[in-house]
């Protein structure tokens, strides 16, 4: 059970039930911790609709089946699973409190790992299409996938040219899709063109199929078809309850870490999408690794009950 304010704090709170966090519920439980993962039940992860890129699974797995895994390890150490959202962050000298829907909870340390949300295309069922596995997200995690396919690239037109390059090295035929000619520069369009790289600057309505997109032009030119089309909208970083207690953040809102994953404020951590990184689901596990094992030392090192033998 998770510990009210009024009786002894847990040892670590974990604002956030995706990979990242998970892990980290992980190691802290292996290391004999009072650990709570407290998950809103909306991690990036979910939208995987498979990752051949994860380590460990040559065959891929789906988002919700990594985090049924990663939960169900964390339970199986003694971790504590509430699923409820944190809605405010307070602390003092000597602990943390969270208020959530499920009560006040008090923590000694405190892991965010509350990731991004990505901004979906400006087409109709996006997630729909996400989910179908024709919408994509992340070209570190399936470019391989797409290799040799017909791909569409919308999105800001610096964020878009930026992915449709790093798409080009796996197909001879990426487009790069804007509603007007204003939305790509002189530079852009030059940069595109010695790459490779197509430019649709009058596309109108893309009209998902089974099997790929329509995409219809406002010029009166006849449609063309693609076979995935991957957003490049950017994201929103979910680091408010950061801010409420003084952590210092990015430009973008990234928080800023040490090298073991510590922030400005003294006992918070941040890890996985949430901290200016390679968003991957490998990171996430490392940035994990690394805040429990420091936050366990800490500990450690701390005035705290020896742990019982094991039997």
């Amino acid at each position: 059970m998770v510990h009210e304010q009024s009786q002894h704090p847990l040892d670590v709170a974990i604002i956030g039930g995706g990979p990242a966090g998970l892990a980290a519920a992980v190691y802290l439980a292996r290391f004999l911790r009072s650990v709570a993962v407290f998950d809103a039940g909306d991690p990036r992860a979910r939208l995987i609709p498979r990752t051949h890129n994860c380590p460990g699974f040559p065959d891929g797995i789906g988002g919700e089946e990594l985090l049924r895994r990663l939960r169900l390890q964390a339970l199986s150490f003694g971790a504590c699973m509430v699923e409820t959202p944190v809605k405010t962050l307070g602390r003092t000298d000597d602990h943390f409190t969270l208020s959530t829907n499920a009560g006040t909870v008090s923590a000694r340390y405190v892991i965010l790992a509350t990731g991004i949300v990505d901004r979906p295309p400006p087409i109709a069922d996006a997630w729909a299409g996400v989910e179908a596995g024709l919408v994509r997200l992340c070209p570190v995690c399936d470019a391989y996938e797409a290799r040799g396919r017909r791909i569409g690239v919308i999105g800001r037109e610096i964020t878009a040219l930026k992915e449709a390059e790093f798409l080009r090295h796996f197909s001879s035929n990426v487009v790069m899709l804007f509603s007007h000619p204003d939305d790509a520069s002189t530079a852009t369009r030059s940069q595109a063109s010695g790459a490779g790289i197509g430019l649709c600057d009058r596309t109108g309505e893309v009209v998902r199929l089974h099997d790929g997109f329509e995409v219809g032009k406002t010029d009166g030119t006849p449609p063309f078809r693609i076979d995935l089309l991957y957003a490049a909208m950017g994201c929103d970083v979910r680091s408010g309850l950061a801010a409420i207690v003084g952590a210092n953040c990015d430009d973008h809102g990234y928080v800023l870490v040490g090298q073991h994953q510590e922030t400005s404020v003294p006992r918070l951590y941040a890890i996985g999408d949430v901290v200016q990184a390679l968003n991957q689901i490998a990171v996430g596990f490392g940035h994990a690794a690394l805040a429990a094992t420091d936050i366990h030392n800490a500990l450690r090192h701390g005035d705290f009950p020896r742990p019982p033998a094991v039997r």
